[in-house]
């Protein structure tokens, strides 16, 4: 029954990818314009009010870091007289979108780099956020929200999930805007998130027959990226940013490659919707070996003062299992190929094996990928 099941779900996503292999997309989904792109940022910070769960003293970064807070606020402590089980030194990261303006907020990362236990509770203390060019983009402050929950007592813990990290949802706020040039010279480059020869040329082919049938505006550089010259219309009137929507708005079929990917971790088995199977013949079968032992008791005679012996006894018995022989004349489809597997009646994992064997016999025309 559990074997029916499997195979049934291999069928349906057989024909779901067989399905979508035909599908048109739109280009949004399979591409980007070059040069709108986010701005990753970091910073490191303090996280307080903690319950005893911080930094303890070995983490002499943090202690550093409290005093030198502490000075700013005009208070002067003993060097070392500080304890820190309700503080713990962070790193705070969070990535800006592209055309983000100054007071807009963002969502931020914060992650202990101490020997702190958990976050839970903790409030992260104005934290400046820099690019990589040095300049602060942002500032960071406010409760810790952490996914999970740790108790320790007595040398007993409980956890669930990751304590030591936590999100901040709109904890920082943006002070500076995100400078992004998405066009050159009068034109826009596609890029496509996955590189393909024939998906880059239908693109071009799309955008060429939906704006300009008299000349070429598109033209396909290379496996990701497609250039489009900006119509002279959408130049004069300033509606470049239109322009760029309608082409996202346009849809392609894109060109999938044969491949079989395989995770033998979890079994899973998917197959892409132009793999296809040449003429071959396949035999699977097994031999099931089962060995029991069984402990033999041997009592003395009667006032013989013997000793009782016990002696174990083994036994071996083996069976075979039928082994099945099963012709394929070729298989063209997913549907042909799911049919195949499923007369062969074999496991997930026995069909990890079988398409193994069947790429060294070269009779499966796609790429195997194992994961």
């Amino acid at each position: 029954m559990k074997l029916r099941v499997i195979i049934q779900v291999m069928v349906i996503l057989l024909m779901l990818t067989a399905v979508a292999a035909d599908a048109q997309v739109r280009i949004k989904d399979i591409a980007y314009v070059q040069g709108v792109r986010g701005q990753q940022i970091i910073g490191y910070g303090l996280v307080v009010g903690l319950n005893r769960t911080g930094d303890t003293h070995r983490a002499a970064f943090t202690q550093q870091s409290v005093e030198s807070m502490l000075k700013r606020f005009g208070i002067t402590v003993p060097t070392g007289d500080v304890r820190m089980r309700n503080t713990a030194a962070v790193m705070v990261t969070a990535t800006i979108p592209a055309f983000s303006k100054e007071g807009g907020i963002v969502d931020v990362i914060v992650s202990s780099i101490g020997d702190a236990t958990g976050l839970q509770g903790g409030i992260l203390l104005l934290t400046p956020l820099s690019g990589t060019d040095g300049q602060v983009y942002a500032v960071a402050q406010g409760p810790i929200s952490v996914g999970g929950m740790g108790v320790r007592e007595g040398g007993s813990e409980v956890r669930r999930n990751h304590t030591a990290t936590g999100r901040i949802p709109g904890g920082a706020i943006l002070e500076r805007s995100i400078a992004t040039e998405f066009q050159r010279e009068g034109a826009v480059s596609v890029v496509l998130r996955e590189p393909d020869f024939t998906t880059s040329n239908r693109i071009a082919d799309a955008i060429n027959n939906s704006f300009v049938r008299d000349e070429e505006s598109a033209m396909a550089m290379d496996a990701t990226t497609v250039l489009v010259n900006i119509p002279e219309a959408f130049l004069q009137d300033g509606r470049i940013v239109q322009f760029v929507s309608l082409i996202e708005s346009l849809e392609v079929t894109p060109d999938v490659a044969a491949k079989v990917v395989i995770n033998e971790r979890t079994g899973t088995v998917v197959v892409g919707g132009n793999v296809s199977i040449l003429p071959v013949a396949i035999s699977h079968g097994g031999i099931n070996i089962e060995i029991q032992t069984m402990p033999v008791i041997s009592q003395p005679q009667p006032f013989s003062e013997g000793q009782t012996v016990v002696t174990d006894m083994t036994t071996v018995a083996m069976e075979f299992d039928p082994a099945t022989v099963v012709a394929i004349e070729g298989a063209t489809t997913v549907q042909d190929i799911a049919a195949a597997l499923n007369e062969l009646r074999v496991a997930p994992r026995d069909i990890i094996a079988i398409f193994q064997a069947l790429k060294e016999a070269g009779a499966l025309k796609g790429e195997l990928l194992i994961i």
